[in-house]
């Protein structure tokens, strides 16, 4: 026995001893998710609501170094939301992890554009992109890259359509394809930029994406061309695995269930009806937590992972499974 488990027996009886010994069991069988050292890049971050928020947190509370790459038009205010005091609460933590999110790197990006020679003289224009040396996905990821010397794990939360309030057979052929590009074709361009700062990561490198199961049912309101969006994204994650496999890099995607975050309001002000739909057929029947996205993407960054690629992982309280 122990000296300690000897303590506790002498002093405080049997009893006290059994606690103490399944106290140290605990101790030696924990399996922690320790991303210490770890570079994410996570693209999406609007506000303190959306899942990308949550991923943030939930990553660096593991000890991974963070950086945002966040839309040109909303730069100013995520840097608001990292620092005035009304939104304080929002930046703690989970898990009981100490401090608040701190990304070491907030860099504006429109999804719409590879590279900077790509940007049209419009938006080279607008006021609200000028004061902005570079906001391409691969003058980003670059920067990111030399910045921390590499990427470890790479988070998509992207998606846009600005019809998608319209049914299918009502999308115009523009925003049809705006939508694709910015929602579907985004994550490869942003995997080819990232490969070279991925590849030969201690452990492998993860990318993890969000989509929806409108992507492979008929959700009647998730029109405007997001759904093959969604649909065009899952496939080419699977295509993306196979790509980079060979250097050790994941590519996942994690399918949430209905969650009322500003952006869906924004589209559907009755939003809290598709979560209430849901939740009446869950097999598990309530709504999802956004910390529950952020938990299933930490297990797909995490070495836990390390033969998971080319999956889509449903957290949606099992609603996917449901026929009616």
């Amino acid at each position: 026995m122990q000296p300690e488990a000897a303590f506790f027996s002498i002093h405080f009886g049997r009893d006290s001893y059994d606690n103490f010994h399944s106290l140290i069991l605990c101790e030696k069988t924990m399996v922690p998710i320790n991303l210490s050292g770890k570079v994410a890049l996570i693209f999406g971050v609007g506000d303190n609501e959306s899942f990308a928020w949550f991923i943030a947190k939930t990553l660096q509370a593991a000890g991974a170094r963070i950086a945002l790459a966040v839309h040109p038009r909303v730069h100013g205010i995520v840097e608001s939301i990292l620092t005035r005091d009304l939104d304080a609460e929002s930046r703690k933590l989970p898990h009981g992890a100490s401090g608040e999110l701190k990304p070491e790197l907030v860099l504006p990006c429109d999804a719409r554009y590879d590279t900077m020679a790509d940007v049209d003289e419009e938006t080279k224009n607008d006021r609200r992109y000028k004061k902005f040396e570079f906001y391409a996905i691969k003058e980003v990821v670059e920067a990111v890259g030399k910045h921390f010397g590499g990427i470890d794990i790479l988070i998509h939360s992207i998606a846009f359509s600005r019809e998608i309030s319209k049914r299918a057979i009502e999308t115009s052929r523009s925003a049809y394809m705006e939508a694709i590009g910015i929602s579907a074709y985004s994550l490869t361009s942003m995997v080819r930029a990232a490969e070279p700062f991925m590849e030969g990561r201690t452990g492998g490198a993860s990318v993890v994406g969000l989509t929806y199961l409108g992507g492979s049912r008929v959700v009647p309101y998730y029109g405007g061309g997001m759904s093959t969006a969604k649909a065009a994204l899952q496939i080419d994650c699977g295509q993306l695995a196979h790509n980079v496999g060979a250097k050790n890099i994941r590519v996942n995607l994690i399918s949430a269930g209905p969650y009322a975050s500003r952006a869906a309001r924004s589209i559907r002000p009755d939003f809290d009806k598709s979560i209430t739909y849901a939740a009446e057929r869950s097999p598990l029947p309530r709504g999802i937590e956004p910390q529950e996205v952020a938990d299933a993407c930490l297990f797909l960054c995490s070495p836990l992972a390390s033969a998971i690629s080319g999956h889509t992982l449903f957290v949606d309280c099992g609603y996917n499974i449901m026929g009616v």
